[in-house]
């Protein structure tokens, strides 16, 4: 019993320096998907990979300042020589507010503000057709962090709020303006892995 106690002891006490003002922050994610279609004799290929890492400083208690990245790369084979890319990269800041709920999990939502780009390559036989855009993002995301010790952490998020704006160029300089909200509370969920030092 008494090992037991100084286990659970130790336990909080990295939890806590984990946690502690002056703290890196390091973390990330990363997903990818593929999906085979077959249709009427027809067989179509979509493929989706992406990495979003973070590093932050904790400046505070319960606040931590940083940088955050993103890069995703998607493709969809048509067949018949057809086939669709897309090719996402974003850079941008975020603040985070963490309040811990007992020793093993901490409630956290982060804002994160950036820039974002985007290259659409639609490629029917010989031709290729490109459509680039750029623009900016900011999004707000809560999430639980699960302490599993020595620092490290696992991050669960099941949506968050978005605006997204990408203006397009196009061939011939007539692109698109895209603006976008997203409201995603319960309809997504990921998991993301985290150490501080």
């Amino acid at each position: 019993m008494k090992k037991m106690l100084l286990v659970l002891a130790l336990a909080v006490i990295s939890f806590a320096n984990a946690q502690k003002k002056g703290s890196i922050l390091v973390m990330g994610s990363i997903n990818y998907q593929s999906q085979n279609t077959s249709n009427s004799g027809s067989e179509y290929k979509t493929s989706y990979f992406g990495f979003a890492p973070k590093v932050g400083y904790q400046f505070h208690q319960d606040w931590t300042a940083g940088i955050e990245a993103g890069i995703g790369n998607s493709k969809q084979d048509n067949g018949n020589n057809s086939e669709y890319k897309s090719n996402n990269f974003s850079l941008g800041g975020f603040l985070r507010y963490a309040k811990p709920l007992n020793q093993t999990f901490s409630a956290y939502a982060d804002l994160g503000v950036g820039y974002q780009s985007n290259k659409i390559t639609n490629t029917t036989g010989p031709i290729d057709t490109i459509n680039e855009g750029d623009g900016f993002y900011i999004g707000i995301t809560p999430a639980i962090l699960v302490n599993v010790g020595k620092g490290f952490g696992l991050n669960f998020n099941v949506g968050g709020l978005g605006y997204n704006t990408l203006n397009y160029d196009g061939n011939n300089g007539n692109g698109d303006n895209v603006k976008t909200f997203n409201f995603s509370f319960g309809q997504q969920f990921s998991v993301g892995i985290s150490k501080n030092f």
